[in-house]
């Protein structure tokens, strides 16, 4: 089992092991996610918000910005 101590200023070190392991690299975020109570997962947060492209559509039909902005006049 790989384990890592807290410092001081609650911060850890990731393992050499654990970074290998997730890929991770310098600047990469990680998702710390609650499996049960006082149980987590480190998910790597290393995909891009460009590889959301072209997952919605165009619209059929264009609005305009006076449109969105009749739409959401009070």
């Amino acid at each position: 089992m790989t384990s890592a101590t807290v410092t001081s200023r609650n911060q850890i070190t990731i393992p050499a092991q654990v970074r290998a392991s997730l890929g991770l690299r310098p600047g990469d975020s990680v998702d710390f996610i609650e499996i049960e109570n006082g149980q987590f997962a480190i998910v790597a947060v290393t995909q891009s918000v460009e590889r959301l492209k072209g997952m919605i559509r165009m619209p059929e039909i264009a609005v305009s910005i006076d449109d969105m902005n009749a739409a959401i006049k009070p």
